[in-house]
């Protein structure tokens, strides 16, 4: 059984001949470990930093989500949607951080095609609701502070409105290839799975489906951030400069500056490698890259479940109390002082 060739297996498998890597997957990853590809050293790393991703993940998600169920402080419009991310990182982490650590520590996908398929659609499901929710906190920070609307006030049933949006476009994007258009396969190392952007099977059309997941899930979340926190910035600097002699002003200013610049590279470190690896391999068919390097992009993406969090969560002064009080680390008090004031909660993601 182990010595059947990769090609048997069509749609199980991801990568048909002709083959266009330079480490070549002789074998079914589903069947046999790939240790062709790298070292058992390599596997087993990246194995402990998966099971790292999962715990971290998911217990800082979940803190996150029982925080906002004890507190009713914490249910704003805003704190609606860091909910929401903290879902979908949950989805990731438990479901994709999981498969991707069990696989590693086998070396290949010892769980099987369904399981690939899973972990691929719950991963896509959870990163792409996860962006849209970047975008949307950066929408709603701009409604806000910069009042485009006048005096549209973004309510909490505003607010539930857009998180169910982010589900809706979640979908789009994570269903077509249950359904024919590309398709679930290992990826990298053979142990993670996503969208297929390897092969040019015509009968898939992933090329266009890339181009989809780039403009769709990409290009318009990253513009829509880069527009609001760049409106937001030019905001905070002029009320700085009319009020240049106020140190809690010019304090805000600083803070509000560094959170946006945070929030953008935190943004960039997690989507970029995907699309731009992606974007290169489906302009290049034909160009041997090495399948060890497909795999960093799928991590970057997965470790967002981590330092997504920490951005939009750790850093906000009402949810650090909270979760400090709720884990016994401080008293009652630090929540009015959190909650008391700077002009930081008001332009902040705080």
């Amino acid at each position: 059984l182990f010595s059947v060739p990769c090609n048997c297996f069509h749609d199980d498998f991801w990568i048909p001949i002709p083959l266009e890597t330079k480490n070549i997957t002789a074998f079914s990853p589903f069947l046999v470990p790939q240790d062709h590809l790298g070292s058992a050293g390599l596997f087993y790393a990246l194995s402990a930093f998966m099971f790292f991703l999962m715990v971290a993940g998911t217990s800082i998600n979940m803190l996150t989500v029982a925080c906002t169920v004890q507190y009713k402080k914490l249910r704003s419009h805003l704190n609606y949607i860091l909910v929401n991310l903290a879902l979908a990182n949950l989805l990731v982490s438990t479901i994709g951080s999981f498969t991707c650590f069990f696989c590693f520590a086998f070396r290949y996908m010892v769980l099987g095609p369904i399981a690939c398929k899973i972990e691929g659609f719950t991963a896509t499901t959870g990163g792409m609701v996860s962006l849209w929710s970047l975008a949307i906190v950066a929408l709603e920070r701009w409604l806000v502070v910069c009042k485009p609307l006048g005096n549209f006030m973004f309510k909490p049933s505003h607010a539930i409105i857009c998180c169910v949006i982010t589900w809706v476009f979640g979908l789009v994007a994570a269903v077509p290839p249950l359904v024919g258009w590309s398709r679930y396969i290992p990826e990298g190392l053979q142990c993670s799975c996503g969208p297929d952007w390897y092969t040019t099977n015509n009968k898939y059309n992933n090329e266009s489906y890339v181009m989809f997941l780039f403009c769709f899930c990409f290009a318009v979340p990253f513009c829509t951030m880069l527009f609001c926190y760049s409106h937001l910035l030019l905001i905070v600097k002029s009320t700085a400069k009319a009020q240049a002699e106020s140190v809690s002003t010019q304090k805000a200013e600083r803070e509000v500056t560094r959170m946006v610049v945070i929030m953008v590279l935190g943004f960039l470190v997690c989507w970029m490698p995907y699309a731009s690896f992606a974007l290169w391999v489906v302009n290049n068919r034909g160009q041997a890259f090495d399948l060890r390097l497909a795999t960093i992009p799928s991590c970057f993406s997965k470790a967002s479940t981590v330092y997504n969090p920490v951005i939009y969560v750790l850093l906000n002064k009402q949810f650090r109390s909270c979760i400090k009080q709720m884990l016994g680390m401080s008293d009652s008090d630090e929540s009015s002082t959190a909650s008391s004031a700077t002009e930081v909660s008001k332009v902040g993601p705080a």
